[in-house]
């Protein structure tokens, strides 16, 4: 593994990210908007924090610039993941759900027709609250992830 890439803006696990990081030597860019206070996990070398500007995706376009073949990134955007796994990275959801060639196809359908349904009027449910159990599923499957590359 080259590194690991943590979609930050509004990210739930960027402690968990970065404590399994750090247990397995692997460097770590945290990237989001300046309204995140990322600067607050700047201070050792093993992580860069790289604050954009507010405009939609302007972190996404970020990663996607950055990010190679080898390295993994944390995000729940199913179109950057997509985007990603092109790119031969690796990418799993802040609950420690593998995003996979195989079924981003699949999964980027799903959030298109969850997209119009939305923009007709329609209640679409959002996700459970996050719980303490998929934190550590979470910090498991990261680094299983990062341990396998």
């Amino acid at each position: 593994m080259k590194r690991l890439f943590v979609d930050a803006d509004a990210c739930p696990v960027i402690e968990e990210s970065l404590a399994v990081a750090r247990s397995l030597a692997v460097s770590v860019a945290l990237v989001g908007n300046l309204t995140q206070n990322l600067r607050r996990f700047q201070g050792s070398e093993d992580v860069e924090v790289i604050e954009v500007e507010t405009e939609r995706d302007e972190a996404d376009f970020i990663i996607f610039s950055r990010i190679a073949q080898g390295d993994a990134l944390v995000t729940g955007d199913t179109g950057l993941a997509a985007m990603v796994l092109g790119k031969g990275a690796r990418v799993l959801t802040p609950r420690g759900r593998i995003f996979r060639q195989e079924s981003i196809d699949h999964e980027l359908h799903t959030r298109h027709e969850a997209k119009k349904a939305r923009r007709a009027g329609r209640r679409v449910k959002g996700p459970p609250p996050f719980t303490i159990e998929e934190r550590k599923r979470f910090e498991a499957v990261l680094a299983r992830l990062l341990a396998e590359a």
